[in-house]
């Protein structure tokens, strides 16, 4: 199943960093936020992306060349002008490298989201995909919320959070009188859209009429997906994060120096549950990383 990923926008609420950079190309702990997303689809063998790009959408396409070619230990061929790779690394970077297929797809500087997707359908091989947004991070399990899916029948699935905040918490009679505060929840009271959505390929006939480069995902595609009848949620009642300001990235970034990072589950060693194995794919598809034993060279390209 492929995951499509929403990757164009300006970023303009993390304007310290987005200036130079795309949101999704913004790092924690030294990796952009897209590498974390795609760690995680993959931990639960969905290895198929195709990226939605358009905003420094060029510095994507070199980070995702450079990711496939240059990680581990390099061998130049100076007489033969040929550049060799051993991709499994060099033993201080132990991050596995998955098997990943990805399609990066201009979809335009000033499309918005709905459009975005829109472009995307004839990469998507009609067939159910999967839909997140660049700059979220979660621990929501893959396996379930694609069972949940299939179990409805419907055309869409979203997925429901109530996100980590830093704010207190006021509970208020109609005449305004407190009766009830809490510092600094764990999580809001309220659910809200997490992205992690589920698609049938029928979404984009469905939503036709009411889409278009200058239509928000969530405007226009969406409340008519509802009032189909056709929008089901999630709900994950576990971890989620967005990267929407400089403190959100901080707050990741502190997370995981402090060993805090609970979405990071392609650190943990079990299998998913559906019985794929995790980052690596299964050993007889080929892909980044395949065949790496120490002095085995695969020759990346010619000079």
């Amino acid at each position: 199943m492929k995951t499509v990923i929403f990757a164009g926008g300006k970023g303009s609420r993390l304007i310290e960093e987005t200036r130079v950079r795309p949101k999704p190309l913004v790092e924690v702990a030294n990796r952009p936020i897209l590498w974390h997303i795609m760690q995680h689809y993959s931990t639960y063998g969905h290895h198929d992306f195709v990226l939605a790009l358009g905003y420094m959408g060029d510095q994507i396409k070199k980070y995702v060349s450079d990711l496939c070619q240059y990680s581990g230990n390099l061998r130049v061929d100076f007489a033969n002008r040929e550049l060799f790779g051993e991709p499994e690394g060099n033993g201080h970077d132990q991050a596995p490298i998955p098997p990943w297929t990805i399609d990066l797809i201009d979809t335009g500087i000033d499309t918005m989201t709905g459009g975005r997707l829109a472009r995307l359908e004839p990469y998507l091989g009609g067939e159910t995909f999967m839909l997140t947004y660049g700059d979220g991070v979660s621990n929501v399990d893959i396996d379930a919320l694609v069972a949940y899916h299939k179990s409805h029948g419907k055309l869409a699935t979203m997925t429901m959070v109530r996100p980590l905040t830093t704010f207190g918490h006021l509970s208020v009679e109609e005449d305004g009188q407190v009766n009830g505060f809490e510092e600094k929840p764990e999580t809001a009271v309220d659910w809200i859209n997490g992205g992690f959505f589920v698609l049938e390929p029928e979404v984009f006939q469905a939503v036709a009429d009411v889409n278009g480069d200058e239509i928000m995902w969530e405007e226009g595609p969406l409340p008519k997906l509802m009032e189909m009848g056709e929008l089901m949620a999630y709900r994950h009642p576990g971890f989620w994060y967005c990267m929407d300001h400089l403190a959100d990235k901080r707050r990741l970034e502190e997370m995981w120096k402090n060993g805090n990072r609970p979405w990071a589950t392609w650190e943990n060693t079990e299998g998913s549950s559906n019985g794929a194995s995790r980052l690596r794919g299964d050993g007889h598809r080929p892909g980044i990383g395949r065949g790496g034993n120490p002095g085995d060279w695969v020759r990346y390209k010619s000079l």
